[in-house]
């Protein structure tokens, strides 16, 4: 028998599949082995909870408070349910994670219905909320009663604080709120050099899902509620979702951490920075085509046919679009300098063999 930890993979290892392949922040196993001495009370009454609250408030305001959960997913489907009412409806962009890598859990768990919208570069605008945004009074429909943009945006592209808050003053006028996916809302706080509270309660957004697995955590997000009145229930929702962790102070202590000197911040600027060293290494190179701007922590391309299952054979990544030969690359706080430029030149000799 041995005292160390079984290891079952090759720790060298390394991908561009996607920024939740990447293991969790030294800071953040630090902060769980913190929290796992002796006894704490269970389902958020514990002192990592409670410290959320504070550290939270400080990023978004007085008035915000943070609801711990498992999963993305869970804090997407939580924090919109608690948003509208049976019949409500969400306007969302085609690409939007709550629409195409949810398995329909805001409309089979939540039970809403969302209202999707073609976008060039997966953000909303007023006018293409209003391509959905009617029918308010017709019983036949479901009712739009509520917006979500995702920030940063499946296609990797950030939303300004004046074009979150143009869409919020659209809804609200509208008589909807607005909700923001921001799984990677790191990313987006390092493209816009700017505080989180700039470009979410300050923006005018109701309620954030806000994302920590992309970004260091081993596991966990959370709904942060900036507007009380926007939303209904969230306590008891939350255990109805089955998002209600009973040792809720691991979630917290990894969130604290991630919200505590900048670690947030610093492991998102990093990982942005490694996708433009990757854009930069490969952009040019005959046969292949940047399609969307490089803005956070992934490179979309387009790849002549064959190059991306060859590279696929040394480097994971995955197909965004197979019959167009679009793929998404991905960095993380852990990709190094080493590893970018490792595939960047495996990317070059597959297109010099290919031309």
């Amino acid at each position: 028998m041995t005292d160390r930890p079984l290891r079952l993979h090759d720790p060298d290892d390394r991908g561009f599949a996607s920024d939740n392949y990447a293991g969790a922040h030294p800071e953040v196993i630090a902060a769980i082995a913190a929290a796992n001495e002796g006894h704490q009370v269970a389902y958020g009454g514990d002192a990592y909870t409670a410290r959320l609250q504070e550290v939270v408030a400080g990023h978004f305001g007085p008035d915000a408070r943070a609801f711990p959960m498992f999963n993305g997913t869970g804090a997407n489907v939580v924090g919109l349910q608690s948003m509208l009412p049976r019949w409500g409806a969400v306007i969302c962009t085609s690409t939007a994670h709550i629409h195409t890598d949810e398995n329909a859990a805001p409309e089979r768990v939540a039970g809403l219905k969302l209202l999707t919208v073609p976008t060039p570069d997966g953000k909303l605008t007023p006018e293409l909320v209003d391509r959905e945004a009617w029918g308010w009074g017709n019983e036949h429909r479901a009712q739009p009663l509520a917006v979500s943009i995702t920030q940063t945006t499946e296609l990797g592209t950030a939303y300004t604080p004046s074009e979150v808050r143009a869409i919020a003053d659209h809804a609200h006028a509208r008589g909807m709120t607005l909700h923001v996916d921001g799984a990677r809302i790191a990313n987006a706080a390092a493209h816009l050099g700017c505080g989180l509270r700039e470009f979410t309660t300050d923006a005018g957004v109701d309620v954030l899902s806000f994302g920590g697995t992309k970004n260091g955590l081993l596991f966990g997000e959370a709904v942060v509620v900036l507007n009380p009145s926007a939303t209904e229930g969230l306590d008891y929702l939350r255990k109805l979702d089955m998002q209600l962790t009973s040792k809720m102070r691991f979630v917290s202590a990894q969130l604290v951490a991630l919200l505590t000197d900048d670690l947030y911040l610093r492991s998102a600027t990093h990982a942005n920075r490694m996708a433009r060293r990757l854009r930069d290494a490969v952009e040019g190179l005959r046969g292949l085509t940047i399609t969307q701007p490089t803005q956070a922590n992934a490179v979309f391309a387009i790849l002549p046919p064959g190059v991306a299952d060859r590279l696929r054979e040394r480097f994971r990544f995955y197909d965004w679009d197979a019959a167009t030969g679009e793929v998404r690359w991905m960095c993380a706080f852990d990709t190094t300098e080493a590893d970018v430029d490792a595939f960047a030149a495996a990317v070059r000799a597959e297109l010099d063999a290919a031309a």
